[in-house]
């Protein structure tokens, strides 16, 4: 049986939504209702669905975000009234998506090709390409220097002598050559002011500074993490993003 999960904070859409899905997709089992991205975010890494239905403007997390962050073989269709860009990004992709107001009749296609793609079929280069597309930062002058903290002082780095940043609660783990010094910026702002070129996304609370990568390792379970030179230890790569290291 098919398991999936809707995620909309919209409550009628998601109900609605449902009730649509289980009449077109009789073999489907609606596991998880979530009411926000960070709901749906845990939900998606605890019950493991085989479908996600993301809205993607949602407090907490936007479906983007959520789907950047799955780390499992869920397969997601975004449910949005986003822009025509969009729009054309995924008629391109291995993805679907639901345009607001749902109607039966498109509903219907997506599902038929849901059930037509194997199961577990990986999301792919796809997914990566649609998301980086639909989340790359407007053209403008890239970050080269940033003010962090570490106890009462505050140092200004240069971005090259940083090997990666980390989300840690509250505050952005800055890891450079100087140590590790705390700021306030997120990482979704963060990737928005690096260079792309010099530095990489590649998980939802990593962004690492290719200059310092070292190498990749895949453990038992297909899962890969990085290693950065003058650091101990790995970093985990999201499967969204693991496309950049078909090189490597």
């Amino acid at each position: 049986m098919t398991r999936a999960l809707i995620a909309d904070d919209e409550p009628h859409l998601a109900h609605y939504l449902r009730d649509q899905l289980l009449a077109l997709w009789p073999g489907l089992a609606i596991v998880g209702m979530a009411r926000n991205g960070i709901e749906a975010a845990a939900a998606i890494a605890d019950l493991e669905p085989d479908l996600a239905f993301l809205d993607i403007q949602m407090p907490g997390l936007s479906g983007l975000e959520v789907a950047q962050g799955i780390e499992g073989r869920t397969r997601v269709v975004f449910v949005t009234a986003f822009d025509e860009y969009a729009l054309q990004a995924f008629e391109h992709a291995a993805l679907d998506y639901v345009l607001k107001p749902v109607t039966t009749a498109r509903l219907a296609k997506t599902v038929a090709r849901l059930r037509a793609a194997p199961p577990g079929a990986e999301p792919g280069a796809g997914l990566a390409r649609v998301l980086h597309q639909l989340t790359a930062p407007p053209p403008g002058p890239c970050l080269r220097y940033i003010l962090a903290g570490q106890g009462a002082t505050t140092a200004n780095l240069d971005v090259a002598q940083v090997r990666f940043f980390h989300a840690d609660d509250k505050y952005t783990v800055v890891s450079s050559t100087r140590g590790e010094h705390l700021i306030r910026t997120p990482i979704t702002e963060l990737v928005a002011q690096l260079d792309p070129e010099r530095f990489w996304q590649v998980h939802r609370s990593t962004i690492i500074n290719r200059a310092w990568l070292e190498g990749t390792r895949r453990d038992e379970a297909s899962r890969l993490f990085v290693r950065m030179r003058g650091h101990d230890g790995e970093l985990p790569v999201s499967r969204a993003f693991v496309h950049l290291f078909k090189a490597m």
